[in-house]
């Protein structure tokens, strides 16, 4: 029989909004209902809307103004597609003081999130941009040792050699929390995760089994456009 070709791996699109204060309650609704209602997209095979922390950060005090949205489409196409014809893309784009959007291609997947796992693309060069998802949901019991090494291991995270973004994103208030950076490269970002509170807190979370289920997701940026921290002009 002739061998069957590897899976394609999917296309990511990350959306980074800092909504202005009369679109709050909108961003609102859209964070407590949206997993009710999807928007219907060629290729679209996965979506969540996130919360992020005060100022984009990684605290438990949740922003009023700070959202994004993740979803994982069946190709480059069906990801380009949504960026250029989505109504949702575009209220996002019209409601926000700024508004980034990521098109990435996973190059190294571990894990899932909400059972979906990622198949991982070609390796990424040494000295190309790299950008990292972490994504846990917490156990209930172990939240509280979570939430004490998290403010260490993240507090540095900005403002680390090489890293050009990072925010705080989650599901779910305590429980249900992500991380995304972007990096100069994959040595810049090996340097931060291995040193420090960073190192500490993740062997606590492996040792202590903190996590019902994780993953850990590295990508090659394929395009991105729009302004966040007054940097990122597309």
């Amino acid at each position: 029989m002739p061998m069957q070709p590897p899976p394609e791996p999917p296309t990511a699109f990350l959306l980074l909004a800092k909504l202005r204060p009369a679109h709050w309650p909108w961003s609102w609704k859209r964070l407590a209902f949206s997993r009710w209602a999807p928007p219907r997209s060629p290729g679209l095979r996965f979506m969540k809307t996130l919360g992020s922390g005060r100022d984009g950060g990684f605290g438990l005090l949740p922003s009023a103004s700070h959202q994004g949205v993740f979803c994982l489409f069946s190709n480059d196409a069906a990801a380009r597609a949504f960026v250029a014809e989505s109504s949702l893309v575009d209220r996002y784009r019209e409601a926000s003081s700024e508004c980034l959007l990521l098109t990435l291609r996973p190059s190294s997947s571990r894990g899932s999130w909400d059972g979906v796992a990622l198949a991982a693309g070609p390796e990424i060069a040494a000295d190309a941009p790299v950008a990292a998802l972490t994504r846990a949901a917490i156990r209930p019991l172990a939240a509280p040792a979570f939430w004490r090494h998290a403010p260490a291991a993240q507090a540095g995270l900005a403002q680390a050699d090489g890293c050009e973004l990072a925010i705080g994103l989650g599901e779910a208030p305590l429980l249900r929390q992500a991380t995304f950076s972007l990096w100069r490269n994959a040595a810049a970002m090996d340097a931060y995760a291995r040193t420090g509170a960073h190192q500490e807190a993740i062997r606590a979370a492996w040792q202590r089994r903190f996590f019902s289920e994780s993953m850990f997701v590295r990508f090659a940026p394929v395009a991105i456009e729009g302004r966040w921290g007054g940097r990122f002009h597309g």
